[in-house]
């Protein structure tokens, strides 16, 4: 890997995390300290639909938007984005799911919300080429901070599938594909435009295919890193949600 360092847009530096302990800031949050998932999931949502109507700037009324969900929570922050857009006038949002029976159940629960709000659910079986055309923005929440080895099945085909259009990308917290900790492509990984990244960055953000970076608050109090014992983590977004994030290569974090 590439090592790089990061900072916020006036230079000052970010600490970044690895795949192990953005994984226990998750689990000090949700059993110890808050918020819980679901908070946490709607936070991520709303700032991605932000950062996507950034990207799409005044177009945003009479846009269309694919959003490529995975089963668990990067999936869930995805969907979330979706009815955030459809709220904020998006004309056409169309969701693809790798699994939609397999979703965690917050995912699930996103899920639910996002068909009863109207949004358009396209069927496990169906390729993303064979309804989405050209379009105008993919978002990109197939799979987070917890990659697994290389991706395979529907995801594999959702990331090759992006990845061969030309129509910016919007990734949320990592591209899918890229190990958080190393900045390693196993297999396949979708190749952004725009990576928003949740809470902290990820040293696997030194990956050239993270594109332009954000890092999203998605209120995580600063005991949690202190009890994680990286107390150096948590930034002062200065009363914003969503800070231009910089990487700058060849030095360790």
């Amino acid at each position: 890997m590439t090592a790089c360092s990061f900072t916020d847009e006036f230079g000052v530096p970010v600490p970044a995390v690895d795949a192990a302990e953005m994984l226990e800031v998750d689990r000090i949050a949700i059993e110890e300290t808050g918020p819980n998932l679901y908070q946490m999931m709607e936070n991520a949502g709303r700032n991605l639909a932000l950062a996507a109507l950034d990207m799409l700037g005044g177009r945003h009324h009479k846009s269309v938007v694919t959003i490529l969900a995975g089963t668990g929570g990067n999936g869930g922050g995805g969907i979330t984005a979706g009815r955030h857009l459809m709220n904020h006038g998006t004309e056409d949002v169309v969701l693809h799911v790798t699994n939609s029976e397999a979703l965690s159940e917050v995912a699930a629960q996103q899920l639910r919300i996002f068909r009863s709000a109207g949004g358009d659910v396209v069927a496990d079986d169906v390729a993303p080429a064979e309804v989405f055309g050209t379009g105008d923005l993919i978002i990109d929440a197939i799979i987070g901070y917890s990659l697994r080895g290389a991706p395979r099945g529907r995801a594999r085909q959702m990331i090759e599938w992006a990845n061969s259009v030309d129509v910016p990308i919007l990734s949320l917290d990592m591209p899918s594909g890229i190990d958080s900790t190393t900045g390693e492509a196993t297999g396949t990984a979708v190749a952004a435009t725009t990576t928003m990244t949740l809470a902290a960055p990820k040293h696997g953000l030194c990956a050239p295919q993270a594109g332009e970076l954000e890092l999203a608050d998605i209120g995580i109090p600063r005991e949690v890193y202190r009890r994680l014992g990286r107390p150096d983590l948590g930034v002062s977004f200065n009363g914003r949600y969503r800070a231009p994030l910089r990487r700058s290569l060849g030095t360790d974090d």
